[in-house]
């Protein structure tokens, strides 16, 4: 049995979502539902940029560059696109 994650988007007007953990977040994330902008989608425009609360894996050294090229030191800045999810999380607007 898959375990399942819930998805806030907190100081938003955008409903919760709940995904399969480990599924791919910018799959699931559109215009429609997501206060999240997505670029590229492969972690290297930087558009997705978010501040993260809750269970995820560290980033991956790619992503780790853009993040430190961006918002350098910034505990909770991600890349939504590369967001690996293994329990609920909060998302929240970020701007670099």
């Amino acid at each position: 049995m898959a375990n399942f994650c819930k998805i806030l988007f907190p100081g938003s007007d955008f409903v919760p979502i709940t995904l399969k953990c480990h599924q791919s977040l910018s799959e699931h994330l559109t215009v429609q539902n997501s206060p999240v902008l997505f670029g590229c989608r492969t972690g290297i425009c930087g558009t997705c940029l978010v501040k993260v609360i809750g269970d995820i894996l560290p980033p991956q050294s790619d992503e780790q560059e853009m993040l430190e090229t961006l918002v350098a030191n910034h505990p909770h800045a991600r890349l939504a696109c590369q967001l690996d999810v293994t329990g609920n999380v909060e998302i929240w607007k970020m701007e670099g």
